[in-house]
């Protein structure tokens, strides 16, 4: 699935079973929050906290396409293709960025 696949596969199914579009406001703060639970995932099963028994059975990548999901919807409302905003945003890393980690001396 690209990009847009995923773009027109959320906002058909926001328009037939979501009822409508969140307002972006709310759909960024369900955005933070599900940041948050991906966070927390990844601090206490990779970091070095104790896994809560809770969360043991949480699935990693279930929560990172709960991100996606929003972040979709919020490309969706504001008009964003994100298909081309990545393409941009890869070009800018691969122009600004094309020495920048090579010559970084933490990285070694």
């Amino acid at each position: 699935m690209t990009l847009r696949n995923a773009q027109d596969t959320v906002d058909e199914w926001i328009k037939t079973v979501g009822v409508r579009y969140f307002g972006e406001l709310t759909n960024m703060a369900i955005l933070t929050e599900e940041v948050g639970e991906l966070a927390r995932i990844i601090a206490r099963r990779y970091g070095e906290q104790s896994e809560k028994e809770s969360d043991k059975n949480r699935d990693l990548g279930d929560e990172m396409a709960d991100v996606l999901w929003v972040l979709i919807c919020l490309a969706n409302q504001t008009g964003i293709d994100l298909t081309e905003a990545f393409a941009k945003n890869l070009d800018k890393k691969n122009t600004r960025d094309a020495t920048r980690h090579l010559d970084n001396e933490k990285l070694r």
